[in-house]
């Protein structure tokens, strides 16, 4: 197992490599670069720019050099200082942005992520066991308008009736009066009647997804003569479904750990947005807005770096939910 988790991390290193290069490569495809449309901003405004301090930016930011010098200047101070470099959009350290909207952008991912696991399973062992019931019929309709409804539409839906019908103003993460108030009880209380709105709309897509991928590998296994076996034995039927099809069908529930928190995590821009959060989604906009590479870039690589270590979780927890998968994969 040991041995496993050390050649997977070995692995990780020549694929964040790649990512980095296709990063930054993709971010900068674009014409011109940040300083070309910041002076063009401000040419519509009516200001002159002028040339020698133009030329003088542009040598301070190596945007003279070729693309692939800035990518290695870029990439070494990563590895060595740990230095995502500068966001021109910003104005400040991209790690100290990084710290600053990444940490909240998690929290939101985490509990969208709890809320979608712990809803998805027991509704999805449910309407397999209940096939063609009332409930079936039930969750697989609201599971196809959670798959249908845009998370930015579900998001305008929710805020206009939290504010028609409860007097909830629930944009942002906090009140106007509580952005700048230091952490209190009353700064907490007043972030959880915001967050709430978030996590739920996050989570809808992912929890109908999951459970429609339950359900249908809960069917398959139900079928089988090893079920039928066990009830013959006269285990009740709660430990048959435990302790056998359960076991089974939450394979695919698990190997879709790696995607689904990252998808909670970069896959909720827009709703973000909507919602005037201050998150890394709308960060991540404004930087491509304005070619920011470098806040971009710190961006895609930390969600590329998140895919594989939550691909790494997804191998683990499949191992020891699995046998078939421990004997036959990580001790091979």
């Amino acid at each position: 197992m040991v041995n496993y988790i050390l050649l997977r991390l070995l692995r990780m290193i020549p694929q964040m490599l790649i990512i980095s290069v296709l990063a930054f490569v993709i971010i900068q495809l674009p014409p011109g670069d940040f300083l070309t449309e910041r002076i063009n901003r401000l040419k519509a405004t009516g200001l002159t720019v002028d040339n020698a301090e133009v030329e003088r930016l542009t040598k301070m930011y190596g945007l003279d050099q070729p693309m692939a010098a800035q990518y290695i200047k870029w990439i070494t101070n990563i590895i060595t200082k740990g230095d995502f470099g500068y966001s021109w959009t910003f104005a400040r350290d991209v790690n100290e942005i990084i710290g600053s909207r990444m940490g909240m952008t998690f929290f939101i991912s985490f509990l969208a992520f709890v809320v979608c696991w712990s809803f998805a399973i027991p509704v999805g062992i449910l309407v397999a066991v209940k096939q063609y019931s009332v409930i079936d019929y039930f969750f697989t309709f609201l599971g196809f308008i959670g798959l249908a409804t845009p998370g930015f539409l579900l998001a305008l839906v929710l805020m206009y009736v939290s504010f028609e019908y409860f007097g909830l103003k629930v944009g942002g993460l906090f009140s106007q009066e509580m952005i700048l108030a230091p952490w209190s009880w009353a700064k907490f209380v007043d972030f959880l009647k915001h967050i709430w709105l978030p996590v739920i709309i996050l989570a809808i897509g992912g929890t109908a997804n999951l459970i429609r991928t339950l359900r249908a590998t809960m069917l398959d296994e139900l079928r089988k003569q090893y079920v039928t076996v066990a009830r013959a034995k006269g285990l009740s039927e709660f430990k048959v479904l435990m302790l056998y099809p359960v076991r089974i069908a939450i394979n695919p529930i698990v190997s879709t750990f790696g995607w689904l928190l990252v998808w909670f995590f970069s896959g909720g821009t827009v709703v973000e947005i909507v919602l005037n959060l201050d998150t890394a989604g709308p960060m991540l906009w404004r930087a491509l807005m304005t070619q920011d590479m470098y806040t971009a870039g710190a961006y895609i690589v930390i969600v590329g770096f998140l895919t594989a270590i939550g691909s790494l979780i997804s191998d683990l927890l499949l191992a020891a939910i699995d046998p078939r998968v421990r004997f036959g994969g990580l001790e091979a």
